[in-house]
């Protein structure tokens, strides 16, 4: 029973689909509109013509103006008659100057026995000053020419504190100590070291004949009185 049940149904649903592709082949709809075919009902015909050209500029036999009928805008084709040849005072020749040649004034002292004004050149730049060069084993060591004593600190005194303060020295060319920085501290003496240090000064260091700023290890020693 259940066979012959599916087998109807098949046959049903197949009719059905036969059915409405039929339809839809038979079936006749409204057919599109056709588009309308280009034409040029709106075409103008547009006529060129030729523009004649505006005769050529010239003046006159007598050397006047420009020709009756020609605008004077028009550019000229033929040379001025009223400009001379050459005379060698347009580029600076023998008989000019090249400032002649461009139309610049000369002013006073052009003339004879009053001078002419020159082009001012500017100074060259200041040279960079040169970097302090380590002292070496062939320079000659500078002589120390005014020595300060350091100001042994209380606080140091008190603690009992002693021993050697060394410092690298930046000496200019002239022999005065520009700047000072500490290589081996002693606590409690080394600014003490510092301010000594920065008021000695030495005898200029020569390379090569010139003096120039050199940098050179000191040392500053405390050591207490009376022990």
């Amino acid at each position: 029973m259940r066979r012959v049940f599916t087998l109807f149904s098949v046959v049903v649903h197949a009719i059905v689909i036969t059915a409405l592709l039929i339809a839809q082949v038979l079936a006749v709809g409204a057919l599109p509109t056709p588009r309308r075919p280009l034409t040029f009902d709106g075409a103008q015909i547009i006529r060129v013509t030729d523009i004649p050209l505006q005769p050529s500029h010239a003046r006159s036999a007598r050397g006047g103006g420009p020709r009756p009928g020609i605008a004077r805008d028009v550019a000229p084709i033929d040379s001025p008659p009223d400009i001379g040849p050459d005379t060698g005072r347009e580029v600076g020749g023998p008989d000019g100057n090249l400032l002649d040649a461009v139309g610049v004034e000369r002013g006073l002292g052009a003339g004879a026995g009053i001078g002419v004004v020159e082009r001012v050149v500017p100074p060259p730049p200041p040279a960079a000053p040169q970097a302090p060069v380590r002292l070496h084993d062939g320079m000659r060591a500078p002589r120390k020419i005014i020595h300060v004593n350091p100001i042994y600190p209380r606080v140091a005194q008190a603690a009992r504190i002693e021993g050697v303060v060394i410092l690298d020295a930046v000496i200019d060319a002239s022999g005065r100590v520009t700047s000072v920085r500490v290589l081996r501290s002693r606590p409690l003496l080394d600014q003490a070291a510092i301010d000594a240090v920065q008021q000695w000064t030495f005898t200029p260091t020569l390379l090569n004949g010139v003096p120039v700023p050199i940098m050179m290890t000191v040392t500053v020693q405390f050591t207490l009185q009376g022990r």
